[in-house]
């Protein structure tokens, strides 16, 4: 059993007969009343998002949880197929375990959570950023704009980014994966 002070991003926890894993936290100490943890969870099992608040110095039931190195290696219908980096055992994941799917590119090396009690998987982490190109956008025209403007591009995965209108056909850009935006053109 750990308490709320445990509470951090990326730790699993049992709650309503349910396993969740937290992706924002924030500690309150209100002048008036007790402290609370503020924390917003996505369930594991179906990828809903929880928000939450906990009372300070509240028992949670923590899930020992181990992390693996896997390669991505293709998709079929709504799962996904992932390899072992180590001993090369392969294992499918439905599309609700991943953070960003859409982001994913064949051979990209990810960190795979797993429950160490059954040996199951609970979710996938993906890399901070990830380099794709860019297939399908239009031309930007100079001239229409007066601040930041940006128009939508489609990535070699099939997600649409939006990004300036500097950006190209053929271009590399890297993408924050926990929000989905661009962040910058990669020159090679």
């Amino acid at each position: 059993m750990a308490t709320t002070s445990d509470i951090r991003n990326g730790l699993c926890l049992r709650y309503n007969n349910d396993i969740f894993k937290v992706i924002e936290f924030l500690h309150v100490k209100p002048g008036k009343g007790p402290a609370f943890v503020r924390t917003k969870m996505k369930s594991l099992s179906s990828g809903k998002v929880l928000d939450n608040t906990f009372p300070a110095g509240r028992k949670i039931e923590d899930i020992r949880v181990e992390t693996q190195k896997f390669q991505y290696l293709y998709p079929e219908g709504d799962s996904f197929h992932f390899m072992n980096t180590q001993d090369y055992n392969q294992i499918t994941l439905s599309k609700n375990a991943l953070d960003a799917p859409d982001l994913l590119k064949e051979g990209e090396i990810v960190t795979i959570i797993i429950n160490t009690e059954d040996d199951l998987p609970l979710s996938v982490d993906m890399p901070a950023s990830v380099v794709l190109e860019i297939t399908h956008t239009e031309p930007g025209v100079k001239g229409n704009t007066a601040t930041n403007a940006t128009k939508p591009a489609t990535v070699e995965t099939g997600a649409t980014i939006n990004v300036p209108l500097f950006i190209n056909e053929g271009d590399k850009i890297k993408i924050d994966t926990a929000k989905g935006a661009y962040l910058e053109r990669v020159k090679e």
